[in-house]
């Protein structure tokens, strides 16, 4: 039972967390009003499982800057 209470405890802080990214970080982006899972699975996920892959895999230079930019413009605005 203390396990389960444990992993809402953090369910619940990561998606607190997601949800702030969502609102401070990427305001005024068109990821402003993107699900919290969604932001999960292109930004986190994503970037992961390319970091793994036996072979290298080349994202276009279009995909690799916007992501880029918007990890620039999150920064940015998480700054204080």
């Amino acid at each position: 039972m203390k396990g389960n209470q444990l992993r809402l405890y953090f369910s619940a802080l990561a998606y607190t967390l997601m949800e702030a990214l969502r609102r401070l970080g990427l305001h005024g982006t068109e990821w402003a009003q993107a699900q919290v899972d969604t932001i999960r699975l292109k930004l986190f996920k994503i970037g992961a499982h390319r970091a793994h892959q036996r072979a290298p895999h080349y994202a276009s230079a279009q995909l690799r800057l916007s992501l880029e930019n918007l990890f620039a413009q999150a920064f940015h605005a998480l700054r204080c």
